[in-house]
């Protein structure tokens, strides 16, 4: 069986969807404050449920129990995150190493964590808990796959991250010319699922991006021809992230703004090789961008 922690989440409800259409036997360990909504998704998947919190190492037992592989892509950014209490400190960092010690002191045989990309390197909360993790879980002695993927296409090319096509309003990072390797969380999905069998990904730490190396303003010339709209640009130049990761108090606001430089910075992976051991159709931006006009057409 199979525990997948962050099953609520985008990418591990997504996991989940993939590992139940192969018939796989799943777990997903889920706080008692989860939405009901999101929990009935995942039973109506035939996923079994039970209750577990990453800051409470006593109901990892249960969790674990029967489990041949963990698959982990939670984190306490951003929908969840509580300062000083559902935060990086307390679930990205010292929750994932109790849940790793309880892992293998349980005999679990395979663990896959999700990270994100090795060129997101700048001093910042978030990426600090992701790497002490990373190196943690390589000296476990379990079979691991550390998956690294670039930006979610989901979540940085929509409003929530300053991407508003609704109204046609774009805030770039930096000038915006540096090419970054944008992915779908469906994709990194189905590289979790495929990790599970694949011989390439056994004690490996996988960088993970889409089809393209995609400039920030090439993804604007994308989104202006499939929709026919002009978008207006903002710009927030690297100093003024540098300065709002200094001058930040809050390590989730810093760790946004850590990575909104890294986005200023780019992104670029180079998937041949991979694409060539994972047989996996990446998503591209163009794909993306008329999969959204089209739902958002069909739902107007």
């Amino acid at each position: 069986m199979i525990l997948v922690i962050g099953a609520t989440g985008m990418l591990g409800s997504e996991i989940c969807r993939q590992l139940s259409a192969k018939k796989q036997s799943i777990r997903a360990m889920i706080r008692n404050t989860s939405d009901p909504a999101k929990r009935k998704n995942l039973e109506d998947l035939g996923v079994q449920i039970t209750q577990g919190d990453l800051r409470d190492k006593s109901t990892f037992k249960n969790a674990l129990k029967g489990i041949s592989t963990v698959i982990t892509t939670i984190s306490s950014m951003p929908f969840s995150y509580v300062p000083g209490k559902n935060d990086i400190e307390n679930v990205d960092l010292h929750g994932m190493i109790n849940l790793i010690d309880h892992a293998k002191e349980t005999g679990i045989k395979r663990f896959i964590y999700t990270s994100f990309s090795g060129q997101i390197d700048l001093n910042f909360p978030l990426r600090n808990a992701k790497r002490t993790i990373e190196e943690y879980l390589k000296k476990s002695g379990m079979v691991y796959t550390i998956l690294r993927p670039s930006f979610f296409i989901e979540v940085w090319l929509t409003a929530a991250t300053g991407f508003d096509t609704e109204h046609g309003k774009v805030q770039i990072c930096g000038d915006g010319t540096m090419p970054v390797s944008y992915i779908s969380y469906k994709d990194v999905a189905e590289f979790a699922v495929e990790s599970l069998d694949n011989m390439a990904a056994r004690s490996i730490t996988l960088e993970l991006g889409g089809p393209e190396k995609i400039s920030q303003l090439n993804v604007v010339k994308i989104f202006e021809k499939v929709t026919g709209k002009k978008y207006e640009l903002q710009h927030l130049s690297q100093e003024i992230l540098k300065s709002q990761i200094d001058t930040a108090t809050d390590p989730m606001q810093k760790s946004f703004s850590g990575l909104m430089l890294c986005l200023a910075n780019g992104d670029p992976i180079d998937m041949k090789k991979m694409c060539g051991k994972f047989p996996i159709k990446l998503t591209s931006v163009w794909d993306f961008a008329k999969n959204l006009k089209l739902s958002t057409e069909t739902y107007a």
